[in-house]
């Protein structure tokens, strides 16, 4: 027996998926998540999964391939509880983690504070050093002096280290030499340097992305150890994976030397489930819509291949890193409804998370977007899971009372009311990622998934205009799953600026064949068989003068005049998209290279999932479902997906259930399975 497993851990449940390629099954799992103890879960899952599955001894050792998606990191970052962080940085540099770009948070907001720097100005420390733009020196370092900063950092306390020095993209030599210093100093600190994590320039976002890193290091380093160490006790042999920010997967070892990259680790292969979910069914320009219990990521699909970015500010704070695209809002099931001083109703971010969770769960009193849609019965009123979890409809209805009762409203209304203000507050997040990029949403088809994705979906499709959506067969656990269709993958960069027309393709070939030599070094390191391999490569252009850069892609093969010219003029279009226009004739920059590589895996699923349920053809069921397109209350056909054929076509108003997840079908539209079983709406 050889089995594949893919866990992501989201902040209210933990979604796993397990794949038998002997019998080609795929089979899904859900189980609350262990915020104290993130393992815990993933560990009872796998095993209540495998005994589901029929694995034999336990099962962990017929296991050839395990991939996790994790937001500890994630998480670390925006409850600052990272590790205690020490800076060494160019003299003069000291204040640069806190004086950032000297933009305000709000631009209206006097109040309005920054965050504050995940190293305090105590632990920052300059070092004597001058590189200089094109990386001869000015000022060489000064040994003595650094080894007395080094052992001040030590005697402070600190667990990590980051190394942040002036042009270093250019010149890593002097990095390198605190380095090794660092470990004859304070051996077992957590080192970071700016060459290795982020050699590209504008030195803030630099600062500050391997200043997270740092920050991250010992805290993302031993959940990992720990949670390999528990896998192994319980007879995993295969090497573990986890997923980064770009949508691959890399190692444990190599995910504990850059944390940073793990920033978007769960959200990530869901688009990269969706993408080839949504491709194989002929629809490959998609908008992703996933919502978990505490939050709303969104992305956005063209051709089958998800938009990637350099980085994101994370809570106020710049962390550049190769990722995809994408955009999150503090929507979830678990989202608390109030009302503001104004006394209107606001929904997030604040979440209620896995516990004390929804005011259905028995622990907790606030409002919910859950406890509005089991007040509507849009949710089963009984259970969730299947079956598995119990909750209580009228703990629901209190909780939503309290707050109908402040504004006056009945309790159904004020349920309602929960659902449009989160699905507009999902419908911003969607426009930023594609009206305000140059594209329109009704372009795209939906495709909803996590576990509150297919209950909002149509909704907020109708909010945007956009007629078609997709639910997966198992959109609950889709991020799970993604991590069974998504390669290994790593990303190499270099920042060298230089005007770029068809003369300087020798220049261009010298930047992209280093960096292909890296892509090459990882692949042996990483043990990828030669047929596996594969690199896409980028640049990031702008017209000479401008601040900003767009990232095209360059042609595969032998750099020429000719593909130089190819890139110049998908940057013209890029620009025209993004911006309205473009100016022909005007001198062009390259900035970046970027080598994309990654290694195809194995055996990817190609079955649909087990998730139990009933026998295709049987009866629906009905229940009262509050609808105010139909004035309240109204009788709907509650469908079991698992007894829905290809070709079945369910007419809206309904409602489809599943293990995993709720799909709504608003009156007037109507819903059909297509041949790969996923559930196609039509508004």
């Amino acid at each position: 027996m050889a089995l594949r497993i893919g866990v992501d851990t989201g902040g209210t449940f933990t979604d796993i998926c397990l794949y038998d390629t002997d019998r080609n099954e795929l089979r899904v799992f859900k189980i609350s998540s262990t915020p104290e103890d993130p393992g815990k879960a993933i560990i009872d899952g796998v095993s209540e999964l495998l005994r589901i599955a029929g694995a034999s001894g336990g099962g962990f050792a017929d296991i050839s391939y395990f991939a996790h998606g994790t937001t500890v990191g994630t998480n670390a970052l925006l409850t600052e509880t990272g590790a205690r962080t020490g800076l060494l940085t160019t003299r003069g540099f000291r204040d640069l983690l806190e004086l950032a770009r000297g933009r305000r948070p709000k631009l209206y907001d006097l109040q309005a504070d920054k965050p504050a720097p995940l190293v305090p100005r105590d632990l920052r420390l300059e070092v004597t050093e001058r590189v200089r733009h094109d990386g001869t020196v000015r000022t060489p370092l000064d040994e003595q002096e650094v080894r007395e900063q080094i052992r001040r950092l030590r005697d402070q306390g600190v667990e990590a280290v980051a190394v942040c020095l002036l042009y270093s993209y250019v010149l890593p030599g002097h990095e390198r030499h605190l380095a090794r210093w660092i470990e004859e100093e304070f051996p077992g600190a957590y080192v970071s340097l700016s060459s290795d994590v982020l050699p590209e320039f504008r030195e803030y976002e630099r600062l500050s992305t391997v200043v997270a890193n740092a920050y991250l290091g010992p805290k993302v380093s031993g959940y990992l150890a720990r949670l390999r160490e528990r896998l192994g006790e319980k007879g995993l042999a295969a090497q573990p994976y986890v997923t980064q920010s770009n949508g691959g997967v890399v190692s444990f070892a190599e995910a504990e030397k850059y944390p940073v990259r793990m920033v978007l680790s769960g959200p990530s292969t869901g688009v990269v489930g969706a993408a080839r979910l949504a491709s194989a069914a002929g629809h490959p320009d998609i908008i992703t819509f996933d919502m978990g219990g505490t939050s709303t990521d969104v992305s956005l699909v063209q051709r089958g291949a998800p938009r990637t970015s350099s980085g994101l500010d994370l809570d106020g704070r710049a962390i550049r890193t190769a990722m995809l695209d994408i955009h999150t809002v503090g929507a979830g099931g678990g989202s608390v409804a109030r009302l503001d001083s104004g006394g209107l109703l606001k929904v997030g971010p604040k979440s209620a998370g896995a516990f004390p969770g929804p005011a259905c769960y028995g622990h907790g009193d606030l409002p919910t977007v859950t406890d509005a849609n089991v007040v509507l019965q849009v949710l089963n009123p009984e259970y969730f899971l299947g079956g598995r979890m119990k909750i209580d409809p009228e703990a629901s209805r209190r909780a939503v009372g309290t707050l109908a009762t402040e504004l006056g409203m009945s309790i159904e209304d004020t349920a309602q009311g929960i659902i449009r203000v989160v699905t507009a507050n999902m419908a911003r997040a969607i426009r930023v990622i594609s009206v305000q990029r140059g594209h329109d949403p009704r372009d795209y088809v939906m495709v909803p998934f996590g576990g509150a994705g297919p209950l909002h979906a149509s909704r907020l499709a109708a909010e945007l205009g956009m007629t078609t959506i997709l639910v997966p067969e198992s959109p609950g656990a889709l991020s799970a799953l993604g991590l069974l269709l998504t390669d290994v993958r790593s990303d190499f960069s270099r920042t060298a600026v230089m005007p770029l027309g068809t003369g300087e393709a020798g220049d261009v070939a010298a930047v992209f064949a280093e960096l292909d030599a890296q892509a090459g070094r990882w692949f042996e390191a990483s043990d990828i068989e030669e047929r596996a391999r594969g690199t896409r490569r980028q640049m990031d252009l702008r017209y000479a003068g401008q601040n900003h850069e767009l990232t095209v892609a360059f042609p595969a093969g032998p750099v020429t005049a000719e593909s130089v010219a190819a890139a110049l003029d998908d940057f013209a279009a890029a620009h025209e998209r993004a911006y309205g226009y473009a100016n022909p004739g005007n001198p062009i920059q390259a900035v970046t290279f970027r080598v994309q590589a990654w290694g195809e895996i194995d055996a990817r699923p190609s079955s649909s999932p087990v998730v139990g349920g009933r026998p295709e053809g049987e009866q629906p069921r009905k229940r009262a479902v509050y609808l105010p397109e139909l004035g309240g209350f109204h009788e709907c056909l509650v469908h079991d997906r698992a007894a829905l054929a290809p070709g079945t076509v369910v007419e809206g108003p309904a409602i489809v259930e599943q293990m995993d997840t709720t799909t709504l079908v608003l009156p007037g539209s109507t819903a059909e399975v297509d041949a790969h079983r996923n559930l196609v709406i039509h508004l």
